[in-house]
C-alpha cells in the first residue's frame, strides 16, 4: 500500500506504537505484565456483573472519589480517577506541556514515559539511573531548567525495582521550583517493604506542585478494568480533568474499586503472599550469581545487556513469558508460587 497522503506530526509518525510483551504460552506462566496472579474476589465479580453496561457511568465517580478522599484525608475534589495511572500521566502531561517544554524522568523507567511526553508535545530529558538501578535525584534536580514543566518520579522504579527514599525525596522537592509539576508514580506502592521508602500519602499538602499517582491494577488485582487515581491540589487535578477523555472510567471499574476497598484485608493478604514469592525469587536469582537490584515491586530485574534477546528465548522455551527490553535486560513478574521454580530452572541455564 502506498504511503498515506494524510499529514501527520513528524514526531508522532516516528513514534513506535506501544507493544505488549509476549503473551502466555500453553502450560506456562505469563510473567511479562506485572499482573496480580490471583483471580478476583467473588464480591468483585458480583459487583461488576451488577453494572449497567447499557448506561454511561457517572463520569466523576463520586462514590469512589469520596471513599478515596476519606482514605487519604482529602476532599473528593482532590481525587481524580483515570483509566489506569498511565491515563492520568497522559492527562497531566497534556495539561502542562507545550512545544519546547521538557519533562525530566529517570531512565530506564516506565517504558510509556517517552511516548506520553512526545504525544503531549514535550521533550524528554532522561537522567541515567544511579548505582543499584536507583533514581539519581541529584542529577534529576540538576537537569531541571526554565523549560521544565514536569518531573516524573517512579517508586518503586519499573522495571528495575528499587524505591526512592523518603529523605531523598524531601531533599529533591526542596530543589524543584514551585512551578514545576512533580508526578510521584507509586503504581507498586503496596508491595514496598523498605521502611525508608517514600510514602506519597504522608506528603499530601506539603508541596503545591506535587501529585500522587496510584492504581488498582497491581496489588488490588483489577488490571483488566483499568482504574487508577491521582491525589493532589484541586486546581491541578481540574486541569487533568479538562483534557481527559470523557467517560473513560467505566461503571464496572468504579464498582470494583469500591468493593476492593471494602475487602482490603483479604486483598492485602494476597499481596503479602506475592511479597513472599518475590523474596524467594530474588534470593534464588542471586544464588545463581545474578546481581538483582533491590526488588520492592512485584517484579525482579536482570541486567543482561546484549544477552537480553537470547535470555528471553531461553525463558520462553521453558514456558516462562518475561518482559524483554532489548539491549538492556529482563523484567520478571512475580506470579504463581509454582512459577518461581520454573523461572529459576530457566535462569540457571543462563549462567
Amino acid at each position: 500500500m502506498a504511503d498515506s497522503p494524510v499529514r501527520m506530526r513528524p514526531e508522532i509518525a516516528a513514534l513506535p506504537a506501544y507493544k505488549q510483551g509476549r503473551q502466555a504460552v500453553a502450560d506456562g506462566y505469563k510473567l511479562s505484565s506485572n499482573e496480580n496472579p490471583f483471580t478476583p474476589l467473588v464480591e468483585i465479580v458480583e459487583a461488576v456483573a451488577r453494572a449497567e453496561v447499557n448506561r454511561y457511568p457517572d463520569a466523576t465517580g463520586p462514590a469512589l472519589r469520596a471513599k478515596l478522599g476519606d482514605r487519604f484525608g482529602v476532599t473528593a475534589q482532590e481525587v481524580h480517577l483515570g483509566a489506569g495511572s498511565v491515563a492520568l500521566l497522559s492527562q497531566f502531561l497534556l495539561a502542562v506541556c507545550e512545544p519546547g517544554s521538557e519533562v525530566v524522568y529517570a531512565w530506564r523507567s516506565f517504558e510509556a514515559y517517552p511516548g506520553l511526553v512526545t504525544v503531549a508535545g514535550g521533550t524528554s530529558v532522561q537522567v541515567p539511573l544511579g548505582p543499584g538501578a536507583t533514581h539519581d535525584l541529584d542529577a534529576m534536580a540538576a537537569a531541571i531548567t526554565d523549560r521544565t514543566r514536569a518531573v516524573i518520579v517512579c517508586t518503586p522504579n519499573n522495571p528495575t525495582g528499587p524505591v526512592v527514599t523518603a529523605a531523598g525525596f524531601e531533599r529533591f522537592m526542596g530543589r524543584v521550583p514551585a512551578d514545576v509539576l512533580v508526578l510521584l508514580d507509586e503504581a507498586y506502592f503496596e508491595f514496598v517493604r523498605d521502611p525508608g521508602a517514600v510514602d506519597g500519602s504522608t506528603l499530601i499538602g506539603r508541596w503545591p506542585n506535587l501529585v500522587l499517582l496510584r492504581t488498582f491494577s497491581k496489588a488490588w488485582g483489577l488490571a483488566g478494568l483499568r482504574l487508577g487515581y491521582a491525589v493532589g491540589p484541586e486546581h491541578i487535578l481540574d486541569a487533568a480533568r479538562a483534557v481527559a477523555i470523557p467517560l473513560s472510567v467505566t461503571g464496572q471499574a468504579q464498582l470494583a474499586g469500591l468493593v476492593a476497598l471494602d475487602h482490603e484485608d483479604l486483598l492485602f493478604a494476597r499481596v503479602e503472599d506475592i511479597v513472599g514469592a518475590r523474596t524467594r525469587l530474588v534470593a534464588g536469582l542471586r544464588d545463581l550469581g545474578f546481581a538483582v537490584p533491590d526488588a520492592q515491586g512485584n517484579f525482579a530485574w536482570l541486567e543482561l545487556g546484549d544477552r537480553t534477546a537470547a535470555a528471553d528465548d531461553v525463558f520462553h522455551e521453558h514456558g516462562v513469558v518475561v518482559r524483554a527490553f532489548p539491549g538492556s535486560g529482563l523484567r520478571i513478574s512475580v506470579g504463581e508460587h509454582e512459577s518461581v521454580d520454573r523461572v529459576l530452572e530457566a535462569a540457571a541455564l543462563l549462567r
